[in-house]
Parts: C-alpha cells; sequence; structure tokens
C-alpha cells in the first residue's frame, strides 16, 4: 500500500500595512525563536512539553481493500479447485485449463522464462503480503501525545498543515503561504511582498515552531522555513 503523497495547503491574501511584531511574533532579543542564522534549513524539533506521555507508535490500518481482494481471489480459486476435484471423482473430465496447467509445469524445465516469471509474480506478491502485515500504515495520521493511559489521539497531515499555513499568515510582510507536511519534517514557503526577508523568516521561524509545540504530536517534525519575494508579472 503505497504512502499517499504529503498534504499541502495553500492560501494567499492582499497586501496589507506594516505593522509592529507582538509578543508572539518573534524577533525580539530573549523571545523563544529559532536561531536567524539557520532559519532557511530543517531544525531539530521543538522540545516537548512536560508529562507529555513519551512517543507513539503509529497506528494501525485495517487495510480492508487489500484484505477483501486477497480473501476474495483464494476463495474463487479455492471453490474452482474444489469443483473440478468433485467433477473428477463423479467420473467427469478434469477440466481443460487444469490438465494445460499440470502438462506445462511437468514438461518445462525451472529456468523457463515463464516459470521465472511466475516465480517473480508470486513472490512479489507474497513480500507486498508480508509488508502489510507487519506495517503499521496510516501515514496520513500523527501520533498525539497520550495524557490519559487509555485514551490514543492522532492528528491528520492535512490538518497539522493547514493548523501551521494559518498561524504563518499571521506573521507580518507574508503574502501567501504553501506548507507540505511529513511525518518527520515541516516544509513552509513563504512569498514577501514587504519587511526585510530576514525579519520575515525569524518571525515565521518563531511562531511556527510555537505552532508545532502546540499541535500535541508525541514526535514534533522538524522545521524548514523559506521565504522569497513575489515573482515578476508579465
Amino acid at each position: 500500500m503505497s504512502e499517499s503523497q504529503e498534504p499541502e495547503e495553500t492560501t494567499q491574501r492582499l497586501p496589507v500595512l506594516e505593522k509592529e511584531p507582538g509578543p508572539g511574533t518573534g524577533g525580539q532579543e530573549g523571545g523563544p525563536g529559532l536561531d536567524r542564522s539557520a532559519s532557511a534549513a530543517a531544525h531539530d524539533p521543538p522540545p516537548a512539553l512536560d508529562g507529555d506521555g513519551g512517543e507513539q507508535h503509529r497506528f494501525w490500518s485495517a487495510r480492508r481493500v487489500p484484505a477483501a481482494v486477497v480473501a476474495l481471489l483464494l476463495l474463487a480459486v479455492a471453490a474452482l479447485f474444489l469443483y473440478d476435484i468433485v467433477a473428477v471423482r463423479a467420473g467427469h473430465p478434469a477440466m481443460r485449463w487444469r490438465r494445460e496447467l499440470a502438462q506445462q509445469l511437468a514438461e518445462r524445465p525451472l529456468d523457463d522464462t515463464w516459470v521465472l516469471t511466475g516465480a517473480a509474480v508470486a513472490a512479489a506478491l507474497g513480500l507486498w503480503l508480508i509488508v502489510l502485515a507487519v506495517t503499521p500504515g496510516l501515514r496520513s495520521v500523527l501520533p498525539m501525545r497520550r495524557t490519559h493511559g487509555d485514551v490514543r489521539a492522532g492528528l491528520a497531515r492535512a490538518a497539522a498543515a493547514l493548523v501551521l499555513r494559518d498561524r504563518a499568515m499571521e506573521v507580518s510582510g507574508v503574502q501567501s503561504v504553501r506548507v507540505r507536511m511529513g511525518r518527520r519534517r515541516a516544509d513552509v514557503r513563504a512569498v514577501s511582498h514587504f519587511r526585510p526577508l530576514d525579519d520575515v523568516r525569524t518571525d515565521l521561524d518563531t511562531v511556527l515552531a510555537d505552532a508545532i509545540r502546540g499541535l500535541g504530536v508525541s514526535r514534533p517534525p522538524s522545521l524548514a522555513v523559506h521565504v522569497r519575494r513575489p515573482g515578476r508579472k508579465g
């Protein structure tokens, strides 16, 4: 079961007048922000809150579609073989396809192309089923910190990207934001139409680091912020 693409949230607003950064927007000396010199690179995850309950594992997927497909195929093949065996026991000749299959398996050598192809396909299908059986799946859900022993919660990556996008749009000078939220990293690309890019990037680092802590996920993703000017029209 392949991993779905990373959630992406994009928005844009009209230019606004510049305002002084408040206490929660960063850019102040001694504020709880990330280092300005490393603002465009991936950062270490923000420190977890006290009493976070430890790192939680991913949720297991029920995988109903693969299980239903495998069950239906096995049922059809078993029913077909059972019908043919009962027909042979009742005195009827075996089906032509089974006679052909038995003859081909008896006559073809092991290094034949069709034999090797069939074996490779069967091995690939078996490996795929084993991977589905031993991996949890549900990559689009981020496990959250457990505050109660009998309750587990998860946050969709699309919802987390939406939260980061909304928080980034609150920073003065940001015109549009695109957020790609992965399981290990949050990639934020912003367009700033005024204010120095370094100042905007520093404010984004501070605001988004605080937003990631507020998501409540058990393993906060690293943060990568990129800020640029809007492209020229025409």
